[in-house]
């Protein structure tokens, strides 16, 4: 069995130097949850953290149905997020470029188990090319997705509401 070192975990990740804490999964197996405070580099409330369940006698994720694609996380703003991707950068953290997604900008990196993490800006925001008081009545896309509208399109299934 690989260990969470050999899984992706690397010198200086925020989820490597944090501590180890105790903790049991879903299955009731032990595992060491491994904690990183958000505080550090952003405007977050003192103390808020996230755990992560270290549990290397269990295979590295896998996309599929079911599955997490992504962990996103806010940053108010774009000094805000520089500081992040700064932060990690300097903790040997592999982190992507800053990404412009049109309503936001994103960067991406990996916890020890290979689950993705997102860092994403507030703004430019989902109005910048629609009336909020009409968000979501229609599908809207960022102008580098314009082109592929069609088949987007097509492969949607309407959303139904569920009765309860």
């Amino acid at each position: 069995m690989r260990t969470a070192e050999q899984r992706g975990a690397w010198p200086g990740h925020p989820f490597s130097e944090v501590g180890r804490h105790g903790a049991h999964g879903g299955s009731g197996q032990r595992g060491d949850a491994l904690a990183a405070p958000f505080a550090g580099a952003g405007d977050v409330r003192a103390g808020a953290e996230v755990r992560v369940l270290v549990r290397p006698d269990l295979p590295p994720e896998q996309l599929g149905t079911g599955g997490v694609h992504h962990v996103a996380f806010r940053a108010p703003d774009d000094e805000t997020h520089a500081r992040w991707r700064s932060h990690l950068a300097g903790n040997g953290v592999p982190v992507t470029p800053v990404i412009d997604r049109y309503y936001f900008k994103s960067i991406y990196f990996r916890e020890p188990g290979g689950v993705l993490f997102e860092i994403a800006t507030d703004g430019p925001g989902f109005a910048t090319d629609e009336d909020p008081a009409h968000l979501g009545e229609r599908l809207a896309l960022p102008p580098f997705l314009e082109p592929r509208r069609s088949t987007i399109e097509a492969g949607l299934r309407p959303i139904r509401e569920a009765r309860v």
